[in-house]
């Protein structure tokens, strides 16, 4: 940078992303220097964007290779202590998964509106930088137009009116001169009328294409952070229909995660190669349009540089005093012997006055800070903001890709689980009073079950004991139902036996041990065999 240009320095992100290697597609090594209508240079940028599919192919494959691993595992795998520890894999899988994807999230979401700000301001600069060129072509054209057709109509009424006087037609002469030398001024200055549609288009199509990268990122983000909420739900429910789903949208926000990475990298080195030198680039670009040195004043905005316009509108000054001065003196001499020159002569003099106003505006407006602080404002708002917000957006890529490898990784092991605890739930056998089928089952089936409080309100007759109308026979898990309502539902005390189950032998509180032990053989034979040791 130049010594004088004190306002602008590239930020240290913008030089490091500018020794990203720029290499065409023909692995030939290029400068790093912008150009984007080379086709070599389009081609390196190119290339960074092959590398994040290289990187897609890479991170498909391993996701393959260990789906391949997990299926082709033999089943005496499948271990109890396996199983467990697989549970706890899978669920600090998903935890990490769940964080990784949600910092990506914020991140991606203050990268895109960086990258929005700095996009903002460049088409803001833009804009008004393009303002500032309407106006002084405006005004230029007004003036020269004003000299060329309405000064010219006026003196040629007044040399008709001054046909007699040849000191009066030799000064409306002179002022025809003075005129035709603001003219040629006016016609020194650059031709702006390009450089200003040339600004519109480029403003106009970047806010055409910034609109529509911001609505597509918002939707991304919008769509990895549903992805993850939805696959942590179906890994609460234990739901195979939903986190297979969310399997294949993970596998679709990958492939988008890596590509938005190739684009956000290309376009970030791209705009950092800009920003390292833009002085040089735009000197180039406008070297055909305007001259070396009006560019060089509007970059650098030096006061030790000289203004490329202050001959012309010094003569241009010089040239409006001449002629109201002309007019001043005809006004005072011309007008008492020719009164009907005085309305030509007061019309001359409006003219001049609107167009000496018309110089103060112009000298304004060519001054170099107006557009110089539009052009910084431009390069802060892209090489600050933009870079940047494209930097956390890149950011934002790695972390989605790798929350969703991870998330890719869980849920085949997690449907996996799901699948072997519904097989060994159907497997469970029928018998077992343990199976939440068998005692669904057991439950449906009516059955006739004695009270101990009835059978301890009979305790001293025995001739109100009724005898049960049918026998029911439901072993063994029938008497494990009797047991539980009998004794208020409470399984801890069991009044007889878990008889061929191989369960440990049952628990007797000491009421019910005191009860057994009192009945008689009578009332033994009469509740049947159930309570007998």
């Amino acid at each position: 940078m130049s010594s004088a240009r004190v306002d602008y320095i590239a930020p240290w992100w913008t030089y490091w992303l500018n020794q990203f290697p720029h290499v065409n597609l023909r692995f030939q090594s290029l400068d790093h220097t912008f150009k984007p209508q080379d086709e070599n240079y389009q081609q390196s940028l190119i290339f960074l964007g092959c590398v994040a599919a290289a990187g897609l192919g890479v991170n498909l494959l391993c996701l393959a290779i260990y789906l391949s691993c997990l299926c082709c595992c033999r089943k005496d795998e499948e271990e109890e202590e396996s199983k467990k520890s697989n549970s706890c894999c899978v669920t600090w899988a998903a935890v990490a998964a769940g964080l990784i994807c949600c910092i990506a999230v914020g991140v991606g979401f203050y990268g895109n509106s960086e990258t929005n700000d700095g996009v903002y301001q460049l088409t803001y600069s833009l804009y008004n930088a393009n303002h500032t060129l309407e106006g002084v072509d405006s005004l230029v054209t007004g003036t020269m137009g004003g000299m060329q057709s309405g000064l010219k109509d006026h003196l040629s009424r007044l040399d008709e009116i001054f046909a007699a006087r040849g000191d009066f037609v030799q000064t409306l002469n002179f002022m025809q001169q003075m005129a035709d030398n603001v003219i040629k001024q006016l016609l020194g200055l650059p031709d702006w009328e390009k450089a200003k549609v040339d600004l519109t288009a480029i403003a106009d199509q970047t806010a055409y294409v910034e609109y529509y990268r911001w609505l597509t990122y918002l939707l991304i983000l919008i769509l990895d952070l549903v992805i993850c909420l939805v696959a942590c739900l179906g890994l609460a429910k234990q739901s195979r229909w939903l986190l297979t789903t969310m399997m294949v949208f993970g596998v679709l926000a990958l492939i988008l995660s890596w590509a938005s990475l190739g684009a956000d990298v290309a376009t970030a080195v791209g705009t950092s190669d800009f920003c390292v030198s833009p002085d040089k680039f735009l000197m180039n670009q406008t070297k055909d349009v305007i001259s070396s040195d009006i560019v060089h004043y509007y970059l650098y905005c030096s006061q030790t540089l000289p203004n490329p316009f202050q001959q012309s509108l010094t003569v241009f000054q010089r040239s409006l005093t001449t002629m109201q001065m002309q007019i001043q003196g005809l006004l005072q001499f011309a007008v008492p012997l020719f009164p009907t020159a005085e309305r030509d002569l007061l019309n001359i003099q409006h003219l001049l006055n609107n167009s000496e106003a018309s110089l103060h505006q112009l000298t304004a407006l060519l001054d170099c800070r107006g557009l110089n602080k539009d052009y910084l404002d431009a390069l802060m708002g892209v090489c600050y903001d933009g870079v940047e917000g494209l930097l956390y957006l890149s950011l934002f890529s790695l972390l989605a890709a790798t929350a969703f490898s991870i998330m890719l990784c869980a849920i085949p092991r997690a449907w996996r689980q799901i699948a072997n605890r519904e097989r060994d739930y159907d497997d469970m056998d029928d018998g077992d009073p343990f199976n939440p089928q068998s005692r669904r089952m057991t439950t449906s089936h009516p059955v006739n079950m004695h009270s101990f409080g009835s059978y301890s309100s009979s305790m001293g007759s025995q001739t109100s004991l009724h005898p049960p109308t049918q026998t029911v026979s439901n072993a063994p898990l029938t008497e494990y139902m009797n047991q539980t309502a009998l004794f208020g539902g409470n399984p801890r005390y069991e009044n007889v036996p878990l008889i061929g189950r191989g369960s440990p032998p049952p628990s007797y509180s000491p009421t019910m041990r005191a009860t057994y032990l009192s009945m008689t053989e009578d009332q033994i034979r009469h509740f049947g065999e159930d309570f007998r040791a």
